[in-house]
């Protein structure tokens, strides 16, 4: 009994490593191809039998963020000092992330002039599930970047104003810039400190490392998560929702394709790097990001990316990618209100003027640092553009029925920016290691020798 007990478990085992060295992409692709097919299948049953695979998978990717974030963070400001300034690093990081958002703001002006998502568009409803959301004044988003509670931050509990005018906790409220803020404290202090804290420093960079193989681990469910959320898409959706207004649909992904292939590979050439190298090398963190919708589940899979495949300074890219995860993003804060303004100029068959057009470009680049960490940042920097151009808010109520399917896109795009400046900044400061960038190695899961 014993001996044929060992038989399964070694066959088992054979099984497993046999799967873990299949390269990571091609996983997650064949999980993302049978999804469409399971959903295409099943029909609607798919959502309700596949679905909770997804929510699993994303749940667990949120569950290692905050831990994450908040170790590698102290981890990284207490060990970047003697190397390099965390100021002007920063200073170089923040000054990428607005050129790139004026790049994008251009593309998705460009391409909503080129193919005129709103022109020909029939009568259309605002959809019956869109809430319309209340836009937070600067003063206010930079003020909550400061946690009264710093357990409240890690615990993800923010604060809101309920019906009586009161200010109450509120769960799911929060924002992980207040962790980001704190842990940063934390690393500037064990700086200030030196040798009197040197076990303190230790034990972050142990417990950051801890992390970092705990995320390994939940990564390999990547391919199954990715077969749940694809699987429950199709099946929900089908074409009936999309036919209205699919000309929407095409205009932001042939744009949101534009920026990432057109304009980040070019700046990775005036950069001396090969685009494809970056791609093979982001690929992972690019998957998550379209599958999970969520620039914070795909957080941790991009900082993998980043530093394991593409030579990313470690230190670095743990201040760099949570950072970007919060404030960078080329597809909801830029091309995506960009292209609704258009959509609702168009059909509504009243062209933008000089002005309109310079207005959209200057709230969209500051309202992405403005509305950092709020929830439902697309639907956000679209109320912020199109109120600050003057335009009607319906667009947003219109194109609520299919945010999903643009969300897949619009936070691939966002998630490929947040790894690509990093790669950028750290080619500019030395800190890039360009063997582990031209060998760009793919599989960011566990790997043979790592333990499983």
């Amino acid at each position: 009994m014993f001996a044929r007990l060992l038989i399964a478990v070694n066959v088992r085992m054979k099984w497993v490593n046999a799967w873990l060295r299949i390269p990571f992409w091609q996983r997650v692709v064949a999980g993302f191809v049978l999804g469409g097919l399971a959903g295409w299948l099943f029909g609607p049953a798919a959502d309700v039998w596949f679905k909770p695979l997804g929510d699993l998978y994303v749940t667990g990717i949120k569950m290692i963020a905050i831990p994450l974030v908040f170790f590698a963070v102290i981890n990284a400001i207490s060990s970047l000092h003697g190397q390099k300034s965390v100021a002007a690093l920063g200073g170089r990081t923040f000054g990428w992330f607005a050129v790139t958002a004026v790049l994008a703001v251009g593309v998705g002006l460009g391409v909503g002039t080129l193919l005129q998502p709103g022109v020909g568009v029939g009568a259309l409803q605002v959809d019956p599930d869109y809430v319309p959301r209340d836009v937070p004044s600067v003063a206010r988003v930079l003020l909550d970047v400061v946690p009264s509670n710093p357990f409240y931050a890690l615990a993800g509990i923010g604060t809101k104003v309920n019906a009586a005018g009161e200010t109450v906790l509120a769960e799911g409220k929060g924002s992980i810039l207040p962790v980001i803020f704190f842990a940063a404290l934390l690393g500037f202090a064990m700086v200030k400190l030196g040798d009197k804290v040197a076990g303190a420093r230790k034990l972050a960079g142990e417990a950051s490392e801890i992390m970092v193989q705990v995320t390994r681990f939940v990564l390999e469910v990547t391919p199954i998560g990715t077969f749940g959320l694809i699987a429950s898409l199709v099946g929900a959706y089908g074409f009936e929702k999309l036919l209205p207004l699919g000309k929407f649909v095409i205009a932001l992904y042939v744009a949101c394709a534009l920026m990432i292939v057109v304009v980040y590979s070019l700046l990775l050439l005036a950069h001396g790097l090969n685009p494809l190298k970056f791609f093979r090398g982001a690929a992972p963190g690019m998957e998550v990001a379209f599958v999970s919708s969520s620039s914070f589940a795909a957080m941790p899979v991009a900082l993998r990316s980043i530093t394991h495949n593409l030579g990313v300074d470690k230190n670095y890219a743990s201040f760099a990618v949570p950072l970007g995860a919060s404030i960078k993003m080329d597809g909801c804060g830029a091309i995506y209100p960009a292209l609704c303004a258009l959509f609702i100029s168009q059909y509504t068959g009243t062209p933008l003027s000089a002005d309109q057009y310079l207005i959209v470009l200057i709230a969209s680049v500051l309202g992405s640092f403005g509305t950092a960490g709020v929830p439902g940042t697309a639907v956000i920097m679209a109320t912020v553009v199109l109120s600050a151009a003057n335009l009607p808010l319906e667009a947003i109520g219109y194109l609520y029925a299919i945010d999903r399917v643009l969300d897949m896109m619009r936070t691939m795009t966002n998630v490929t920016g947040q790894m690509l400046v990093p790669v950028l900044v750290a080619k500019e400061t030395g800190m890039l290691d360009r063997q582990v960038y031209e060998a760009a190695p793919t599989n960011v899961g566990v790997e043979e020798g790592e333990g499983a």
